[in-house]
């Protein structure tokens, strides 16, 4: 049976070139997107150019409602998923000090970053669980750099958000490893995407790539290559794992 793929936030960026790289491996690829429906539905006929199916699929990933709709409507589509991408994450419109944290802006980032990345895991474990009836999977949580340093005067919420999926993915990957299911995380570090630009940092990769030790920003595409081994059977003895792509940088 073809892979049935879950790729959050993948309108852009990193969930965009992850779809895309599935599409390349047959698989069924499910794109989701909040509100940029118009580049959603271009990554899905990037997908089914390069060999896969694809729907996109509207939803928040900060709310409940909109996971439980995203995981029935890939149900609906091509059964339950083998595969889950949480890449979908927000961050704060500019640099904040510490005394300047709000707190909805806090919540809002953790609803999406955190919250939403456990809710999809839940309803991606209750499909893929061999316990269940189902057949296995793989779930690949997308962190950040800022769990390990804390992102200190800049953004210290987002980090945090980004430490705790770091933590859910060991503890979950030790509870489902006999039910058919690897949970592993990513770390990118400097990756040229729009997530930058939307944190009011439009020319941080141009000022900082140059301080990176291999002296330039990742690429999306470098990232999803890391994503989709993971996903796949040739990491079929890697679970519990947080793998830093990053190109070393501290």
């Amino acid at each position: 049976m073809q892979d049935v793929v879950i790729v959050t936030g993948a309108s852009s960026g990193i969930g965009a070139a992850t779809a895309r790289l599935l599409g390349a491996a047959g698989a069924n690829v499910v794109v989701n997107y909040k509100a940029s429906r118009d580049l959603a539905d271009g990554v899905v006929a990037d997908v089914e150019a390069a060999g896969g199916r694809a729907i996109s699929v509207g939803a928040d990933m900060g709310s409940e409602a909109g996971i439980l709709h995203l995981f029935e409507e890939t149900d609906r589509a091509f059964g339950p998923p083998t595969g889950l991408v949480n890449n979908a994450g927000i961050n704060g419109p500019k640099h904040c000090a510490a005394e300047e944290y709000e707190f909805q802006e806090t919540m809002d980032i953790l609803a999406v970053n955190t919250v939403g990345v456990l809710i999809a895991c839940r309803e991606a474990i209750k499909r893929m669980s061999t316990r269940h009836g189902g057949r296995g999977g793989s779930i690949v949580n997308v962190s950040s750099i800022g769990a390990l340093t804390g992102s200190p005067g800049r953004f210290i919420h987002y980090a945090g958000s980004k430490a705790a999926v770091d933590t859910m993915t060991k503890g979950l990957a030790v509870e489902v490893a006999r039910d058919g299911i690897r949970i592993n995380a990513i770390r990118p570090g400097m990756i040229d995407t729009p997530i930058h630009a939307k944190a009011g940092q439009a020319n941080r990769v141009k000022e900082f790539a140059s301080k990176n030790p291999l002296g330039r920003a990742g690429r999306p595409e470098e990232v999803a290559e890391a994503i989709v081994w993971l996903l796949s059977d040739k990491a079929s003895l890697v679970t519990g794992a947080v793998l830093d792509v990053m190109g070393a940088q501290r």
